[in-house]
This record gives C-alpha cells, sequence and structure tokens, in this order.
C-alpha cells in the first residue's frame, strides 16, 4: 500500500518554471515506479513522465521532452517534476501514481494521489 500527496501547484506566467513533488508514505517506496499524470478541464488524463524504482529510467511524454524532468529521492520517498517554459496549455489538475511497474498507461495504475492544480496565464 502507498499513499501519495502532491503539492506545489501554483498559478504562473507563460515561459515560468515550477517544481512539483510527490510525496510517499507506505513501505518499500523504491519498488515502485511513479508516474505523474494531467487532466485538463474537459479533457482525458493524460501521461506525463515516468521514473522507475531506481531513479535510473525515465519515459516522457512526446510533448513534455525537453521541457519536463522527473527525478526522484528514494531516502526521501520524494519524486520531483520539474516544469519549465510552461504555457497556458499545460494548465491542469496534475497528479501522480504509483504501481510496481513502469508503463504510461493510467489505467494500470494502483495507487493516485489528490492532485495539485497548475494554472498558466499568458
Amino acid at each position: 500500500q502507498v499513499q501519495l500527496v502532491e503539492s506545489g501547484g501554483e498559478v504562473v506566467q507563460t515561459g515560468g518554471s515550477l517544481r512539483l513533488s510527490c510525496r510517499a508514505s507506505g513501505r518499500d517506496f523504491i519498488n515502485y515506479a511513479i508516474g505523474w499524470f494531467r487532466q485538463a478541464p474537459g479533457k482525458e488524463r493524460e501521461f506525463v513522465a515516468i521514473v522507475d524504482g531506481s531513479g535510473r529510467n525515465t519515459y516522457y511524454a512526446e510533448s513534455m521532452k525537453g521541457r519536463f524532468t522527473i527525478s526522484r529521492n528514494n531516502p526521501r520517498n520524494m519524486v520531483y517534476l520539474q516544469m519549465n517554459s510552461l504555457v497556458p496549455e499545460d494548465t491542469a489538475v496534475y497528479y501522480c501514481a504509483a504501481r510496481h511497474r513502469a508503463t504510461s498507461d493510467k489505467n494500470r495504475y494502483d495507487f493516485w494521489g489528490q492532485g495539485t492544480q497548475v494554472t498558466v496565464f499568458s
């Protein structure tokens, strides 16, 4: 069982940066891949990025490559999403999710946080 809590969402201007955090509680955090997803109003939840349990392997949605960076600190049970060059289209609720094996398929995730709102204005 893993509990996840996101934080760091804010209102930011176009071109700005944010770092989102995902704090995990529970046992064996290192055994879980952590993914970031986002959901804009009226749209389906979409994959953003994922990091495996070791932190050595990452994978990004094509539109996020070069702008977003996912990382993790296992001793602190934390995962981060650094977001740069933000645009209004990045406005969404951002969620972190956990499962044992890494995948970009949101339907395969076992545990979800409550989400954190990111709003980018022009």
